[in-house]
């Protein structure tokens, strides 16, 4: 299979790259599916108030969204394979610390390598953004696509890690946090074989492109932005109380990682074709799609608190998180010139990082303290989606009732 609408070397560099960015995605990736899991659970075990179990997480979150600028600024100076390599750095540091304070005992220096972890998080949400630096227009949103699909194997590997090394060391999830470590180290050598040239600098008269607030103004950029940023915050808010609900309700550890392994497959399996849906049907058909499954997910939890529960409405979490998040990504990539790319997706995952902090800093809130058993905070995290769902799925119908001379 070639991209038939590029020159031969120019499609075999961009498959290149996007099978490097796939191994990416699934290696280095894992490490989030894993921190995750625990995150919440490390924090319960060593906070003094377990309003704050999910305070870790948002930390990494938080870091991420500090990072966005920066890192895209540092990419597009520097090259993305530069910018890659800062990611891995930071997400072997915050893990380094994260197990010394586990071993501690002691959740404010927990916090600081949580934060610290961010950066990888960061780095790795430009994965999807360097997949459409060398791919033509028309191959961009399945390269897209692909490396998000790279994040199936992640889904396997990081939560089946954390089993693993659940038991590994006298202290509780110090093995995984380990095995992150080894996870940055190692698969940090993949970027080495990355070709995207750096962006050359500009000429003094070149063009600029649009200033952050201008594009702000861009309905498509907008409607984008708000699309993901709502995708991935309501899908962080749930996923983060996951295994502090699993475990409320009486059931096992590994059964909370098992329904994250269930949840991380259906946010990246459908990558295989979310691509070809998108050429075919739009980017607006199917975030709307994604918005409608996210709104599915939370009736289905709100039916009550069985695995079979949890199982379908963590599947259908990401399912919808999928078709939301790379329909947003892929309308965000065709609304800018290449003189703005940094800066618009370093505005991009500001923005959705930022909510993102916002809903996992609530996510520990809702599910611990406001209720009076795990049962009414599952509730009530799921309740909280409808409001920004209503705001996302406005936004996506103003856009396409505007008239198409309006862009």
């Amino acid at each position: 299979m070639s991209d038939i609408t590029m020159p031969p070397a120019v499609g075999q560099k961009a498959w290149r790259n996007v099978t490097i960015l796939v191994l990416a995605q699934a290696i280095l990736g894992s490490q989030m599916p894993m921190i995750f899991t625990i995150g919440g659970l490390a924090g319960q075990s060593l906070a003094s108030n377990v309003c704050f179990a999910t305070l870790p997480i948002s930390m990494i979150v938080m870091g991420s969204m500090i990072w966005a600028t920066p890192m895209s600024a540092v990419m597009q100076r520097f090259g993305r394979r530069v910018g890659f390599f800062v990611g891995t750095g930071g997400g072997t540091l915050g893990a380094m610390i994260c197990a010394y304070a586990l071993m501690q005992s002691n959740f404010t220096l927990f916090l600081i390598g949580s934060f610290l972890t961010g950066i990888y998080m960061s780095a790795q949400g430009f994965y999807r953004f360097a997949a459409a630096d060398t791919a033509s227009p028309a191959f961009r949103p399945k390269a897209i696509s692909y490396v998000m699909a790279g994040g199936l194997a992640s889904a396997v590997i990081g939560p089946q890690l954390v089993n693993a090394t659940n038991e590994a060391t006298v202290v509780p999830f110090l093995g995984a946090y380990l095995t992150v470590i080894v996870i940055n180290v190692a698969g940090s050598a993949l970027f080495l074989f990355l070709d995207i040239p750096k962006p050359a600098a500009p000429e003094p008269d070149a063009p600029r492109g649009r200033t952050r607030r201008e594009m702000l103004r861009d309905p498509v950029i907008a409607v984008a932005i708000i699309c993901a940023m709502v995708s991935y915050a309501l899908m962080n808010l749930v996923m983060t109380s996951t295994p502090l609900a699993v475990v409320g309700c009486g059931y096992e550890q590994d059964m909370a990682g098992n329904i994250v392994t269930a949840h991380v497959l259906a946010m990246f399996a459908p990558s295989f074709f979310t691509g070809h849906l998108i050429a075919r049907f739009g980017t607006r058909a199917i975030v709307a799609t994604g918005l409608s499954i996210l709104a599915a997910a939370g009736v289905v939890a709100l039916q009550g608190v069985e695995l079979g529960n949890f199982f379908v409405a963590l599947i259908l979490l990401g399912l919808g998180w999928n078709f939301g998040f790379i329909g947003a990504t892929t309308m965000l990539a065709s609304a800018h010139s290449p003189e703005e790319r940094g800066r618009v997706q370093g505005l991009n995952d500001m923005i959705v990082f930022g909510c993102v902090t916002v809903a996992s800093l609530a996510s520990g809130g809702l599910m611990n303290c406001s209720g009076g058993n795990a049962v009414e905070g599952w509730n009530a995290v799921n309740l909280a989606m409808i409001p920004f769902l209503a705001l996302a799925g406005a936004a996506l119908i103003w856009l396409m009732l505007r008239p198409k001379e309006a862009f």
